[in-house]
């Protein structure tokens, strides 16, 4: 079986996932329609062109549809997708809020494949590290810490979209755009923290609404405590990950892995030892991969195509968009509320207080600016 492929949105990452599929890195499934405002140039062979995606949906001519639009549209879009049966992968974020991405979860059927673009769930780096957790080699954590500030944007990334860091558009800035990759990946190591305490500042760097500047506290159930502090306004930003065990401490800097054994647990040391001044004997080695580098956004589709044609299981069910979007919603309600809050905070509750936001927003007026577009420099 060829999976049929039908495209909603023509824009930078839309255009990605079309050259994934017609250079054949995507086997067994051809772009089949695609849907823009305007009609490229060029497309692929055999692809039909449309410009309303309630008309591609109806066509006939899709198996599956990847939505690659601009945030707002996601939930409606998704939800005519999947209530016409085909089957959904979703560009990220999953939508605005967990409250509009649970009204999709509950239009999706037992049959229908739904998947969510959280790429970096598939980079050699991130998988290298959650092998090591989950082989229980760090024993219990106790912290974790992920600067990530590497996302810089200039303001031109904004101005050339209406959509783009505006609450009416995207729902959010830094939290759901750059960082929640980074969101999905630290909960997927390190699970889903039982609180959160969020700092944000809106617009520090750039004449946007939303925020290019975050910092936030977590608590886990189990007592550890964990920071993460993001940004699109930093250069040099920095890409750094601590996450500390009892047995083991791990650190990534953006480039390599290190992974420190200690000789004996902390807390089995620090109990027994008489040394007034002793520290547990360290082992460190690197743990990188050889080949830290493979198209991540590929073989999500590959994944997705598999799920589809023989039942392979999902590397990025949309339900586990949930927790990352979760995350950035307690973040952000946080600094709203001035106050620590429940992780996921209560749907509802955010909801309202996005819908205030998305009530005073309006989308920019795009300037047409010549501009210059290399997609690999965009990926952290």
């Amino acid at each position: 079986m060829t999976v049929r492929l039908g495209v909603i949105g023509l824009g930078n990452i839309a255009r990605q996932h079309i050259q994934n599929v017609v250079s054949g890195a995507v086997p067994g499934c051809t772009v089949s329609a695609i849907c823009s405002r305007t009609v490229p140039d060029e497309l692929p062979e055999g692809a039909q062109h449309f410009s309303d995606y309630r008309d591609l949906i109806g066509s006939g001519a899709c198996d599956a549809v990847l939505v690659a639009s601009p945030t707002f549209y996601h939930r409606e879009m998704g939800l005519a997708v999947l209530q016409s049966g085909l089957h959904l992968m979703m560009e990220k974020p999953i939508a605005l809020s967990n409250h509009e991405a649970q009204e999709m979860l509950a239009a999706a059927q037992p049959d229908q494949v739904f998947g969510l673009m959280l790429n970096q769930r598939c980079s050699p780096v991130f998988k290298a590290i959650k092998a090591v957790i989950d082989a229980g080699e760090l024993g219990e954590i106790k912290r974790t810490h992920w600067t990530m500030t590497n996302w810089f944007r200039p303001d031109v990334y904004f101005a050339v979209s209406d959509w783009r860091a505006t609450w009416k558009g995207e729902g959010g800035g830094l939290l759901v755009n750059q960082c929640i990759h980074n969101l999905d990946i630290f909960q997927w190591l390190c699970g889903i923290p039982e609180s959160v305490q969020g700092f944000c500042s809106m617009g520090k760097y750039h004449p946007i609404e939303v925020e290019d500047e975050v910092t936030a506290y977590f608590t886990y159930a189990n007592g550890a405590s964990g920071t993460f502090i993001g940004s699109t306004g930093e250069a040099p930003g920095f890409n750094r990950l601590d996450i500390v065990g009892d047995r083991a401490s791990l650190t990534f800097d953006g480039q390599r892995i290190v992974l420190h054994d200690n000789q004996t647990s902390v807390a089995e040391y620090c109990r027994s030892t008489r040394d007034m001044f002793g520290v547990p004997q360290v082992r460190s080695r690197d743990i990188t991969p050889e080949d830290a580098n493979n198209n991540q956004h590929a073989e999500i589709l590959n994944n997705f195509v598999a799920a589809i044609v023989r039942g392979e299981t999902l590397i990025a069910p949309a339900a586990d968009g949930l927790n990352s979007l979760g995350i950035a919603n307690a973040i952000l309600l946080s600094h709203w509320q001035g106050q620590a809050v429940a992780c996921p905070p209560d749907a509802a509750i955010y909801q309202a207080a996005l819908d205030e936001r998305i009530q005073q927003s309006q989308l920019r007026e795009r300037q047409d600016i010549e501009v210059t577009i290399d997609m690999d420099k965009s990926y952290r």
